[in-house]
């Protein structure tokens, strides 16, 4: 691999298809690890990267999201709706993880469809993917400013959580653990993982402490009906119901079938970020074996933690009780059944929980860009890496500023299911880039492969945009103006400096100005 790590680095071997259809060569992708100015070091094993699953996953949603959805549109079936989010995003994740295990290169979706469908479609996942992990990170950091606020409240600590500089209002609790966690990750992955392993051990006992003095409190009866009666949700306009519902002329409606559904939608939130773990495979040891396994098994973990707590927030109390809360969670629950005494209990652990997502998250997001600056369609030079610690420094900060600066000021909370729609149009294409790798590319090894191929991938990827159509027409609207400003960006910069566009015209990849030895961090 070493060898060939010349030829790459220097973008003299030839792009597989022309202009957008342009493909990179599997083994440039896996020669360009070996870029000494872009490197990053293997450290990560697989029950880190179980852990990262974890820590992504369970935060504040798995107190929140499973009551909001059972309040709003399942009912009791909300456990049905959390099932089938946790099937099609195990579908999702064993084409990942076959892709990883093959193509073992930081960047995720974007490097896979960068190998099997061409550059422009790699673009658009990989800008899918900025937008999923920037709004996840900045909308995570926000609640987390809040969460610390209600900490301070139910603790007795009299502390403001926002500052104002003239008519600036700024939430300083947002700026400070972002700022800690790029710091952390600036020095390196192993020392961050490390810090996250504590910190996720911590919130999943705190979340089996909860499940199971919740479930003192539980009544059969409150699981009846399991299935509510669809009913009119005369509150919500049409751009505010799920696509589906807005194509097919349907009123906006809650419970029944389609409130599954749309719970589903809802609640897959819950599971996303599993999608950022394969965006360290460069960064593991034996990643063939490391990255299937610690994929999947966070997987399996997160799954039972959720369907649990939504067994306990459906049995405390009627959905009826929750729909009438101003915000249904499962402090609601206990508040509402005469346990105090968990708000306290609860509030620790949602902020611990956050801590770890915001991490993993800020992890994600530079590492996608990372691998783009690499391919040159962002700015080269970004992608360089410290030769002391062999991270992204630069990268980091940048994006620990940006990421700041969103979360304390704009108020990003408003954007949530923007998160959803961009992790399933990543997920959509990874499932479908399976078939088409097995069939351009039947030599390369593979550690791990997706059963039943290609029908399970395709179904992974028609599942994927069955749940897009449940997210609401107004997300859908965003999406598109989001896709539109991607597009304008790759056609007025990076279909022209990208490495293979610069190999195609006999240029170096690297325009004269980023000739400079990288500075040492």
């Amino acid at each position: 691999m070493a060898g060939m790590s010349g030829a790459t680095g220097a973008g003299t071997t030839q792009a597989e298809g022309r202009g957008f259809l342009r493909r990179k060569p599997i083994e440039d992708a896996l020669a360009s690890v070996d870029d000494p100015e872009r490197s990053l070091k293997r450290d990560l094993t697989a029950w880190d990267l179980a852990v990262l699953g974890v820590a992504v996953a369970v935060g504040a949603g798995i107190f929140s999201v499973g009551a909001n959805a059972a309040a709003n549109y399942a009912g009791p079936a909300v456990i049905v709706s959390f099932l089938i989010a946790s099937v099609v995003c195990a579908l999702a994740v064993m084409c990942y993880a076959e892709f990883a295990s093959t193509i073992p290169v930081a960047g995720s979706a974007y490097t896979f469809s960068y190998t099997t469908m061409g550059e422009f479609v790699a673009w658009i996942i990989g800008w899918d993917l900025i937008l999923e992990m920037l709004l996840a990170a900045a909308v995570i950091a926000k609640f987390w400013g809040v969460y610390l606020g209600d900490a301070f409240s139910l603790f007795g600590i009299d502390v403001p959580t926002t500052v104002h500089v003239g008519s600036v209002a700024l939430d300083w609790g947002p700026v400070f653990i972002v700022a800690v966690f790029t710091a952390l990750l600036a020095i390196g992955t192993k020392l961050s993982t490390r810090v996250n392993s504590v910190f996720t051990i911590i919130k999943v006992g705190i979340t089996l402490f909860v499940i199971v003095a919740g479930f003192a409190y539980v009544r059969l009866e409150n699981f009846s009906p399991f299935v509510p009666p669809a009913e009119p949700a005369p509150e919500r306009s049409n751009v505010e119901q799920p696509l589906f519902g807005f194509l097919t002329g349907l009123e906006p409606s809650m419970y029944g079938t389609l409130g599954i559904l749309a719970g589903a939608a809802l609640v897959f939130f819950a599971f996303i970020g599993f999608d950022v773990v394969a965006t360290t495979a460069e960064e593991t040891r034996e990643p063939q074996r490391a990255i299937p396994r610690g994929i999947l098994g966070g997987l399996a973990i997160v799954t039972v933690l959720y369907v649990l707590v939504t067994l306990v927030v459906t049995g405390m109390v009627s959905y009826r009780e929750l729909a009438a809360s101003d915000s249904p969670s499962l402090t609601t629950a206990f508040i509402l059944v005469g346990a105090d005494w968990a708000g306290r209990v609860i509030s620790v652990g949602i902020l611990i929980g956050l801590t770890t997502v915001i991490m993993v998250l800020l992890l994600g997001l530079t590492r996608v860009v990372f691998a783009m600056s690499r391919d040159g369609l962002l700015p080269r030079g970004v992608s360089r890496t410290s030769r002391r610690f062999h991270t992204p420094v630069r990268l980091q900060i940048g994006t620990g500023i940006v990421v700041a600066l969103i979360a304390g000021l704009a108020q990003v909370e408003l954007l949530e299911e923007m998160i959803n729609i961009g992790t399933l149009s990543a997920f959509v294409l990874v499932s479908f880039g399976i078939p088409v790798l097995r069939r351009r590319r039947p030599d390369l090894k593979r550690s791990f492969r997706v059963p039943w191929s290609p029908v399970l991938p395709i179904v992974s990827g028609v599942a994927c945009l069955w749940l897009m159509t449940n997210l609401t027409t107004l997300t859908w609207l965003r999406f598109l103006a989001w896709l539109a400003l991607g597009v304008a960006i790759y056609l007025g910069y990076s279909y022209r400096h990208s490495v293979l566009a610069r190999a195609a015209a006999g240029s170096a990849p690297d325009p004269p100005k980023d000739d400079a030895a990288t500075p040492p961090a």
